[in-house]
């Protein structure tokens, strides 16, 4: 029988699920602490945009992972699990509960299935790659990814991931995509985590909550803080992995003008809706329990999901 060291708690789900109402209600049941599964709550200075939990909320549990690095920097799949992993033992020895919660479905892959090892990365061939978009641009260098990996899920937007794609290619001769099934390390298999989730059945009800939670953010200043971070970090650019989060992207652009703020709402709520798409395939993809209730309703999904937790913390 598989002994564990340690235990917890993965919450998931796409977002605007209420994930994070949930979790804070449920440290009234348990003595937890929040690990976030969010690659855009890790950059400080972006809080509205990201729905960072609140002052009150972040005093009342202890959360982890939140405004570590700045919008100029990047994190990586590799050093989340590293982290995650450190995080959880010291929660554990100080007898509390982690819990792992958010929508960052790349993250949840690599503790639930393992993380291959990858090259680090390699300025001189990344500064080729990036001259050779300049030159032809990015649609030229998406199709020499396609020309290698035609199984490749990557958008043809997303710029950072064409070019480390490219950049392991150039240097192990092999897809991203193969390395990837090829020396997976399992990190977390002396962890017993119970992984439940959000999948919603209702997209309809799902879509309505992301426009309300936009046209919220908007009025609490969100292009203000887009504004803010544009002043207070003058090197960011929209290429920078901060900017290219749903909602930061978009506004980036209606500040330089090319659209309206009618339009601005229109294109980031259908933006936010491709991107709860991708985490729902994600999800439906991993060995995880859902426990949505086929309505988003947070009253009946938080019992199923106490049902579970108590039922885990029996038998363990």
């Amino acid at each position: 029988m598989q002994k564990y060291n340690e235990r917890a708690i993965l919450l998931m789900g796409p977002t605007a699920t209420g994930k994070t109402e949930l979790v804070l209600k449920l440290a009234d049941y348990y003595p937890i602490e929040i690990i976030s599964v969010d690659s855009a709550l890790i950059y400080k200075n972006m809080d509205i945009g990201t729905a960072k939990p609140t002052y009150e909320e972040l005093v009342k549990v202890p959360h982890h992972l939140i405004d570590i690095i700045s919008p100029l920097e990047s994190y990586s799949v590799a050093k989340f699990i590293k982290e995650a992993i450190n995080l959880i033992k010291q929660i554990n020895n100080r007898g509390h509960l982690p819990v792992l919660v958010g929508g960052t479905m790349m993250y949840f892959n690599a503790f639930i299935n393992g993380i291959s090892k990858l090259p680090d990365s390699n300025n001189d061939i990344r500064q080729l790659l990036e001259k050779m978009a300049d030159m032809h641009g990015w649609e030229f260098l998406y199709n020499k990814l396609l020309a290698i990996d035609s199984e490749t899920k990557i958008e043809p937007t997303d710029k950072q991931r064409i070019i480390r794609n490219l950049e392991v290619y150039h240097l192990t001769g092999k897809p991203l995509s193969q390395l990837q099934l090829e020396n997976k390390e399992f990190l977390t298999k002396h962890i017993n985590f119970l992984p439940l989730a959000i999948i919603p059945h209702d997209r309809e009800i799902l879509h309505k909550r992301i426009s309300t939670r936009f046209d919220n953010m908007i009025e609490r200043g969100f292009i203000t803080e887009v504004q803010g971070l544009k002043l207070k970090y003058p090197q960011l650019t929209a290429t920078h992995a901060s900017m290219r989060c749903v909602g930061y992207a978009q506004i980036w652009k209606y500040l330089l003008n090319e659209f309206s703020i009618e339009e601005l709402a229109n294109i980031t709520k259908a933006a936010t809706r491709q991107l709860a798409k991708r985490q729902i395939t994600w999800l439906k993809s991993l060995e995880v329990i859902n426990i949505d209730n086929g309505n988003l309703e947070i009253d009946k999904i938080f019992d199923k999901l106490l049902e579970y937790l108590n039922n885990f913390n029996i038998n363990n």
